[in-house]
Formats: structure tokens, sequence, C-alpha cells
């Protein structure tokens, strides 16, 4: 039976490639995105919702008004944001932006759309291994790290606040993947990286929500 996929941030990248492998399967995918792509506006099969920035109060109200007829199944926070920071040449500005886009949008989005919740339903944050903080040998990127660790302990409380409604939630690394946030430097692609998620997400169930858990499956520090 189709399911109903939203999923930010997914006009291009391992957002993309989410939209396309569920559309493959068959299943209704929402595609939600700022502005649309070339390539996600010839993808057939899917409805694009574009406009939508998860800093912007109101146009999350505005999701949610589309979406009023949907039961989700599956809802994929994805969109996110990385700039580098070193210590000594740190703009303070682009932290705040990563923790507007990286932390607070997702859990913004989640309440937003938290009554298109059914029992059963599942809550996917694409976070990063680099929101681990055990996992830091190499330090900078601070303003990465610290919105994606913010990300982490968001994920948790709603794990532990959704679980009473049957609504498991997976915070997932896709792995280093080849896109334009990483200069497209990665050791694996976009339709790889979403091939793995979504096995990640079929696995998810109340059992193992709340886990910080690697696209290969691995289970990652906290």
């Amino acid at each position: 039976m189709p399911r109903n996929i939203v999923i930010t941030g997914a006009n291009r990248g391992i957002g993309l490639a989410l939209v396309k492998r569920y559309a493959e399967n068959g299943d209704a995918v929402f595609a939600v995105c700022r502005k649309s792509s070339d390539a996600l506006s010839t993808m057939s099969g899917i409805t694009v919702i574009d406009g939508i920035d998860v800093t912007n109060n109101d146009d999350l109200s505005r999701l949610r008004t589309n979406l009023a007829n949907i039961d989700i199944d599956i809802l994929i926070n994805n969109a996110g944001v990385l700039t580098e920071e070193t210590l000594g040449k740190i703009d303070y500005s682009q932290i705040e932006r990563q923790f507007r886009v990286n932390a607070i949008g997702p859990l913004n989005t989640v309440e937003k759309l938290l009554d298109l919740l059914h029992e059963g339903a599942k809550v996917v944050l694409i976070s990063s291994r680099m929101g681990s903080i055990s996992d830091n040998n190499s330090g900078a990127s601070y303003g990465y790290r610290m919105s994606k660790a913010a990300l982490n302990a968001a994920g948790m409380s709603l794990a532990n606040d959704l679980k009473l409604q049957g609504i498991a939630v997976g915070l997932l690394h896709p792995g280093f993947v080849k896109t334009t946030l990483v200069g497209n430097q990665g050791d694996i692609d976009t339709t790889e990286a979403a091939l793995r998620l979504g096995q990640r997400i079929d696995e998810l169930t109340l059992d193992t929500t709340g886990s910080f858990r690697h696209s290969n499956g691995q289970a990652l520090p906290w």
C-alpha cells in the first residue's frame, strides 16, 4: 500500500535522491523545499511544495495547510546547511543560521505537522556524526557540530514524547555523501545514501526509537 512521505530539503542532494527512491517505490511523495530545481520539477508522480523555508514560521504554517488532508506515514527532516568555522575566524551569524536551519527548523516542522502524524508513523531527522561529542577528534566546524548536537537532543526528547502516540523517531547520519554541501567530496553518492537511509527507516520501530545510527547500520555514540 502506498505511503505518504514528506521530505524537506527535497530539491537537491540527498533529499532529491530520497524523493526519487520513494517515488519509484510507488509511494505518494510530498517534496518540500525553498525553491524547486529542474531535476525535481520534471520528476513525475510527486507533489512539490516550494517556497517553504523551515526557519520561517509562516511558511511552516502554510505547509501544514497544504498537507491538511494527508495522513503522514514518514516525515523526513532533511533540510540543512553547513558552513566551516575555525577558531579565530568564526562568523557567529552563520552559527546562528545553522542552529535555525539544522535544529530549530526540524523541531518546528514536526510540531506544525504533529496532528497529521498517526499511530505507526515515523519521524526521521537527518543528523550527522559530526553532532557526536565523543566522536569529535578534529575540532572546528563549530556551527555544524553544535547545531547537529542540538538536533540530536531534540530528537531524543521527541522520541520520548511521541512514543506515547505510537510514533517512532530516528536520527540518521547519511554517511560522507558526495553533495554540494561538502564540495562534492565523499565516499558514496546520493543514490547509495538514499538506499541506505531507506533501509534504516524501514527498520525503525518503537523499540528502537531515539536511536542514533549511521546509514550503514552502525550505532553512533552521542
